[in-house]
């Protein structure tokens, strides 16, 4: 490669990691710039487990200087606030960033659009948000837990619900280990009349089996309306709530409207079946950040992400060869949702789906699968 500048990758989340991986495997001398805000990385899929203690955020946190260094990567730390030149050059708190070829891996934002919204936490913000959770749990000698999801009506592939469900079922689990689970009501509510069908056939029906095994109501098919302190309400009633989780759907990064980029309705960058950004020359999105073709159940997560990797980089490197990329990945879901106790798999492509009911196996599994992808990072 003889590019007088170099890839930069934006972001140090899972889809901005594997990238970097799969550009170092294909080529050993790439010049890579990472550029984001902190040089860390946060295993967000864990902070389910901080509720009951098993987790702290510092367990979840990983230095990147290591890493960066055995990739041979330059890091630079700023925040993007945009792009210029058709992508050339990378706009950030510590100036601009020229460019040979360019990869979004920035995540989403979420929908906080709702009036009230402030009085519901989102688990998925991060650690902080995690550990907010836990302490107010603490703090609650009894009373009602409100836990629910929602999608970006724009663009209905941007939700991400199904760490709500492993809150839910995880934190009535803790409850009852602690002897305190009478005295708490715990109500699941969403917008959809069936939350989480792009998980598969028959695998809502099994959660909300689950939740009525567990004694946790359920407020389903109203759209919200508002949050307010002590409870939610939404078109079909209100749900008292001393506690309430809410993950909202996703949207676009806030410095996207200071770039030329294409928007899909639900304002995620738009992408082809090889995450090239349409329009742009060596522009590419992976992960959250980007709207990508598929079926309507693809998923939004860590996976999808490092698919999208995987196939980005050889078409980034083949773009800069002028030869065409190829590359492209499936559609594939694969997730455990986590009762603390145990686990419940969900697989899912375009010719296959499998569900596997919950056992203690699976729990151990996903533990294992951190354990594994913290230590190759570390």
């Amino acid at each position: 490669m003889t590019a007088s500048h170099p890839i930069c990758v934006l972001g140090t989340g899972f889809g901005a990691v594997a990238t970097v991986r799969a550009l170092r495997q294909r080529d050993r001398h790439a010049a890579i710039t990472v550029i984001a805000a902190r040089p860390e990385f946060h295993y967000l899929p864990s902070i389910i487990w901080i509720p009951a203690g098993l987790r702290r955020g510092p367990d979840l946190v990983v230095p990147l200087a290591p890493f960066f260094e055995r990739m041979g990567v330059q890091y630079v730390q700023a925040e993007v606030t945009g792009l210029a030149d058709g992508g050339r050059t990378v706009l950030t708190s510590a100036g601009p960033v020229p460019n040979s070829a360019l990869v979004i891996a920035t995540g989403g934002r979420f929908l906080r659009k709702l009036p009230g919204i402030e009085h519901a936490s989102t688990p998925c913000e991060g650690i902080a948000a995690a550990e907010q959770i836990r302490d107010r749990l603490r703090a609650l000698g009894g009373g009602a837990l409100a836990l629910g999801f929602a999608g970006n009506p724009q663009e209905p592939q941007s939700m991400r619900g199904g760490p709500i469900f492993e809150f839910l079922f995880g934190i009535d689990t803790l409850l009852r280990r602690e002897g305190r689970r009478e005295r708490f009501t715990l109500t699941f509510f969403s917008p959809a009349a069936e939350p989480g069908a792009r998980l598969g056939p028959g695998v809502v029906q099994h959660l909300l089996a689950e939740m009525g095994r567990r004694g946790i109501h359920t407020h389903l098919g109203h759209p919200l309306v508002r949050f307010e302190a002590g409870k939610v309400v939404t078109q079909g009633g209100e749900i008292a709530s001393d506690l309430t989780l809410f993950m909202p759907g996703l949207t676009g990064n806030l410095w996207f409207d200071n770039a030329p980029l294409p928007r899909s309705p639900g304002g995620l960058v738009q992408a082809d079946a090889h995450c090239r950004v349409p329009g742009l020359s060596r522009v590419y999105v992976v992960g959250d950040a980007g709207s990508f073709p598929g079926p309507e159940w693809m998923p939004k997560q860590a996976h999808m992400a490092e698919l999208q990797a995987r196939a980005a980089a050889p078409n980034l490197l083949a773009d800069l060869r002028g030869e065409p990329g190829q590359a492209t990945f499936g559609a594939e879901l694969a997730c455990i949702v986590d009762a603390l106790d145990s686990g419940t798999l969900v697989y899912r492509t375009p010719t296959r789906h499998l569900m596997l009911p919950p056992m203690k196996a699976l729990h151990w599994a996903k533990r294992a699968f951190e354990w594994n992808y913290l230590r190759q990072l570390r």
